[in-house]
């Protein structure tokens, strides 16, 4: 089997075309979630922290840093050592709401799944032509005797 023939039947496989787009769904959906973080979760969490902005927030570790200095110029200071953690605090806070979307959107798809499930259940098999005929030829049979 030569190598194009190979490569269309892996990359038209269920699977990778799943993933594929997974991953562009998963990519824009990120954005989304960035913008709730920002826009709308932060402001909030800023309002009662009093600070608008957490990109700015760092303990300085090592060397003088003036009060005030942004971390960009903070970090530019030769002997400072600084620990920035206010751009953590806004990248945890998009994974936990990034998690909680996921998280609810798989429950939603097992809830479904197992609501099909119930009425695949539920429902009777359907006998099969067979089936059919042979329950009709035991019934004549009895029918005779």
């Amino acid at each position: 089997m030569g190598f194009v023939k190979e490569f269309k039947e892996f990359a038209i496989k269920g699977n990778v075309m799943d993933l594929a787009v997974g991953v562009i769904i998963g990519g824009a959906f990120g954005k989304i979630i960035d913008s709730v973080v920002n826009d709308l979760v932060m402001p909030v969490v800023a309002a009662i922290i009093g600070k608008p902005d957490f990109s700015n927030l760092y303990v300085v570790l090592r060397g003088a840093v003036p009060e005030g200095t942004a971390l960009a110029d903070a970090k530019k200071i030769e002997g400072a050592a600084i620990f920035a953690y206010g751009n953590f605090i806004t990248v945890a806070i998009n994974f936990l709401l990034l998690a909680l979307v996921i998280f609810m959107m798989v429950k939603a798809i097992n809830a479904m799944k197992r609501k099909e499930e119930a009425v695949a259940a539920a429902a009777p098999p359907v006998p099969t032509k067979e089936e059919v005929l042979l329950t009709e030829i035991r019934d004549a049979i009895k029918a005779k005797a």
